[in-house]
């Protein structure tokens, strides 16, 4: 049976990368990215190019333990054999956990209610290899992860985060609604977690960087909330590096692949 007598269906993917080899999520000239790996996979199994639309970007640098993916094709593969058929043709840093068929209305970033990223960062003075990939090792100051936890709390709520917007957003306007957020050091590891119905261009690292700040008591949580608050970009000069962050999930009101694939699918690094 030829293609053109198939129905279309909607395939969903949940997919794991490691974000250090890749120009990020968006497909780009000249620039290895995630979203061309896949594509690539998919035209080498069908014979033709086929477009993939995600959940999020994720800039250069930065990991996805289970991001979400669509795309629409007219093929005998059976949807649940998909995540099967592309590892076959993908590299070690990219890994598709499962795939299952979506409705055709269903929207991989469209249809989704939120959006969670952690930023890992390690204090310990002394560099680990292990934990070099996935953190960011900052000890030149103690860090008060308390303070930090506290400097979060008036996040919550939907306001105007223009401060932690990197030009070349392409959102019309900064609002969000930040949903959850978290701060807290287990040993010599501090974890922040923030969840949103989506973020702006390069927000969660910016929000890391004068974070940060806080815990090194550099500036107070007023000075912190200060500055988001009167969308003080110019005095939001840090970036975190990529490579701590990690976007972790995707929540939807429908999904029809098993939370155990994609609820929290980055360990959290400890020390035993």
């Amino acid at each position: 049976m030829t293609s053109s007598n198939l129905d279309v269906k909607r395939i969903a993917l949940v997919i794991q990368y490691v974000g250090t080899n890749f120009h990020g999520w968006q497909r780009q000239p000249h620039h290895r990215s995630v979203q061309e790996d896949i594509e690539t996979a998919i035209a080498l199994t069908l014979g033709h190019n086929v477009t993939i639309h995600g959940a999020g970007r994720t800039d250069s640098g930065v990991h996805g333990a289970a991001q979400v993916a669509h795309f629409d094709v007219a093929s005998s593969i059976p949807p649940e054999r998909w995540a099967k058929v592309l590892n076959t043709r993908l590299g070690d840093d990219v890994f598709i956990r499962a795939s299952a068929e979506v409705a055709p209305h269903w929207h991989a970033c469209f249809s989704a209610l939120a959006r969670r990223y952690r930023y890992t960062i390690y204090t310990g003075k002394v560099p680990n290899l292990f934990l070099k990939p996935f953190t960011w090792h900052y000890y030149h100051h103690p860090l008060n992860a308390e303070i930090m936890a506290e400097a979060l709390q008036p996040l919550l709520g939907t306001h105007d985060f223009s401060a932690f917007r990197r030009a070349g957003s392409p959102r019309p306007h900064s609002f969000l609604e930040m949903q959850e957020v978290s701060c807290h050091r287990a040993e010599d590891l501090i974890h922040i977690e923030v969840q949103a119905s989506g973020f702006l261009y390069g927000m969660v690292r910016l929000l890391v960087g004068l974070l940060v700040e806080v815990g090194a008591e550099v500036r107070s949580p007023l000075e912190f909330n200060d500055i988001w608050a009167n969308k003080r970009r110019d005095l939001v000069k840090y970036s975190a590096p990529a490579k701590g962050l990690c976007f972790l999930r995707v929540h939807y009101p429908e999904f029809p692949i098993p939370k155990a694939v994609w609820y929290n699918s980055q360990p959290i690094f400890t020390f035993s």
